[in-house]
């Protein structure tokens, strides 16, 4: 389940953007592992854009996932990775009081073991990168 750290919260009220740390791998390809979000709390919640939630049953976890399709009572949320689960085919919709924000962009830190020129350049190229909401449904997507 791809859970962030919960430093997410910290100054949530006093501005209106936050950074977060994913931990897991349910958004491969689109986030991995020790990627840094910068997250924008209280925006508006598009179907296919990214997001940080509360998980339904354990509140003080937090979770990031792709917001689908809107239904009634709430917004149903599934991984880019397909077999990672912990999305709503586990839990159903999500309610909009537990949709705390929108992933507005995505930091990939440089590993430890990038030095070579070639490395550094594949890098910098590709470290920061807007996280856009995906419009046309995969076949994932429509199979649910």
């Amino acid at each position: 389940m791809p859970e962030l750290s919960q430093e997410t919260e910290q100054g949530r009220a006093a501005a209106s953007f936050g950074v977060a740390e994913v931990t897991g791998p349910s958004m491969v390809p689109t986030l991995y592992h020790g990627d840094q979000l910068l997250v924008q709390y209280g925006a508006r919640v598009r179907t296919g854009d990214v997001v940080v939630l509360r998980h339904p049953f354990q509140q003080d976890l937090l979770v990031v996932k792709r917001a689908v399709e809107r239904r009634d009572g709430g917004w149903w949320v599934l991984g880019d990775n397909a077999y990672a689960g912990g999305d709503s085919t586990d839990y159903g919709t999500v309610p909009d009081e537990l949709i705390l924000g929108k992933v507005r962009l995505r930091y990939r830190p440089l590993k430890p073991g990038q030095r070579s020129p070639l490395a550094l350049v594949r890098w910098a190229l590709s470290a920061a990168r807007p996280v856009t909401a995906v419009r046309s449904a995969s076949r994932r997507l429509r199979a649910r």
